[in-house]
């Protein structure tokens, strides 16, 4: 298709106040902090919506409303694993990581944490080792989880304004990459507010509109019965492992980089409760929305048989198509800038993550430790640019779905930094050789059993495995000195004393 004049106007409405947003934090952006945490200066309610948008990438208006049209209602105990795993993360990690990451030589990075944590406990394990290896497992999964937020923005492109593949590839990046080279962390906190707004926006109104086209609740849900019954089943063909699998993706989040920044940044451990609350009132918002799109989508297209061969070929077009055939072209056009506001919300801190990565843990950590602010900040901006770069060489094929790119990269961080994460917050016992031991673990299994074939989803076993690897690699070694243990008991005393 052809864009339309409204499309253009809210889409370049839309693109020029983020880009406007990204100049206005670079006047706030003077050291390495500022550019990777923002000053640990995020209040409650940025800081809720901003972990929000960062999690919910495009496969929330895409990925998911897509795998309910094609499958049915058993694809919506993904959302609700997400919705007990997010809540477990606000809960019992916001608040101990926030204390620690602080007591921890205020570190800045995720890398940067693990290495202080453990680099004092005498084991084989030394924070060098674990700096270049949780370092790396943040770029190779994150390359994969950025390549699916410029997949989800080409298909948007491509959709709307009748581009070429390989052409929407580089306009779906570029404003994002934009603004996150020259705003950094506070740029991308502050869009994220904005983008989060934006999206439930969209997924609240939506499904109503498409609800009442069909002809109202009861009847959406007939023809959808009548269609196919199978598709109302809470357990579907893949039985209860996929139930399991499904409900799985909630033990990512306790390791995921881009979602634990944001805790790192809070304002102070004050601030965690009310943007949990803000949080996921939010989140389970706008998981019900897509889950209404994805379902209402199928009685639609049942409906306009002529819409249902487009979707034949691409179920995760179903919001874009269900936004242009149900609204005018002003509204589509501030509802499908939701589509590119959650890839450019997670698209963004995803690749500022890496380039901190690459910066703070590699770059200052082993070539130029005496490097200046302002040298850093730039080196920052730099790899922020060739992340993006291999990120679209990754999204290159046309083929490439949304869905399954985010949940290969949200298993390798779940499984490789969610029990190291859990561990280190709540065992003093914990050595670095049981870190390294996990991390390397629940890595590698999650690569080797996305290769078996099997239908169980390799967050389970990365996640076990690397449990297992912790608790044997910690009591193997020696026990971690009396000053990180310390540590440790004055981190507990002060969630004890705020009353976390």
């Amino acid at each position: 298709m052809t864009a339309s004049t409204p499309l253009l106007i809210t889409f370049g409405i839309y693109l020029l106040a983020m880009v406007g947003i990204g100049f206005a934090a670079w006047r706030s952006t003077r050291n390495l902090d500022d550019y990777i945490l923002g000053g640990r200066s995020l209040g409650g309610y940025v800081t809720a919506l901003s972990a929000g948008a960062s999690d919910m990438s495009g496969w929330l208006l895409m990925g998911l409303p897509g795998a309910l049209y094609l499958t049915g209602v058993s694809e919506a105990w993904i959302a609700i694993g997400l919705c007990i795993g997010a809540w477990c993360n606000w809960r019992f990690v916001a608040g101990p990581l926030r204390v620690y990451t602080e007591r921890t030589d205020n570190a800045l990075t995720l890398p940067d944490y693990f290495t202080t944590r453990f680099s004092s406990d005498g084991s084989a394990a030394n924070g060098r080792l674990l700096r270049i290896v949780s370092a790396l497992v943040i770029l190779v999964f994150f390359a994969i989880y950025c390549a699916s937020g410029i997949v989800a923005g080409a298909r948007l492109f491509e959709s709307v304004f009748g581009l070429p593949y390989a052409q929407a590839l580089w306009w779906g990046a570029a404003a994002t990459v934009l603004y996150t080279l020259i705003g950094g962390f506070l740029a991308v906190s502050w869009t994220d507010t904005v983008q989060a707004t934006l999206m439930i926006f969209a997924l609240l109104l939506t499904p109503v509109i498409v609800i009442l086209g069909v002809g109202g609740p009861v009847e959406t849900l007939r023809v959808i019965e009548q269609v196919d019954p199978a598709r109302l089943q809470w357990i579907g063909g893949g039985g209860l492992v996929a139930v399991v699998s499904a409900l799985a993706w909630g033990l990512g989040y306790f390791g995921q980089p881009h979602i634990l920044a944001r805790f790192m940044a809070a304002d102070s451990l004050a601030v965690i409760p009310q943007a949990r609350r803000i949080g996921m009132t939010w989140m389970v918002l706008c998981l019900l929305g897509a889950v209404a799109v994805g379902l209402a989508g199928i009685a639609w297209a049942t409906q306009h048989p002529q819409q249902a061969v487009a979707l034949g070929e691409n179920p995760e077009r179903v919001f874009i198509v269900l936004a242009e055939a149900l609204f005018n072209p002003w509204v589509a056009g501030v509802l499908l800038s939701a589509i590119l506001a959650a890839v450019m919300s997670t698209l963004s801190c995803q690749l500022l993550v890496c380039s901190s990565a690459l910066t703070e843990d590699f770059y200052h950590g082993f070539f130029r430790p005496r490097a200046g602010e302002r040298e850093l900040v730039w080196v920052g901006r730099a790899t922020v640019l060739a992340v993006a770069l291999l990120a679209i060489w990754i999204a290159r094929d046309p083929d490439s779905r949304v869905l399954g790119l985010v949940s290969y990269a949200w298993a390798g961080f779940g499984a490789a930094f969610g029990p190291v994460v859990l561990f280190s917050l709540f065992w003093a016992r914990m050595t670095g050789t049981g870190a390294l031991a996990g991390m390397l673990a629940g890595a590698l299994t999650v690569v080797l059993w996305k290769h078996t074939g099997s239908t169980l989803y390799e967050m389970v076993p990365g996640f076990i495995v690397a449990s297992i690897a912790i608790v044997a690699g910690s009591l193997l070694s020696r026990p971690p000195p009396a000053d990180v243990q310390a540590r440790h008991a004055q981190v507990e005393a002060s969630l004890r004393e705020s009353g976390y």
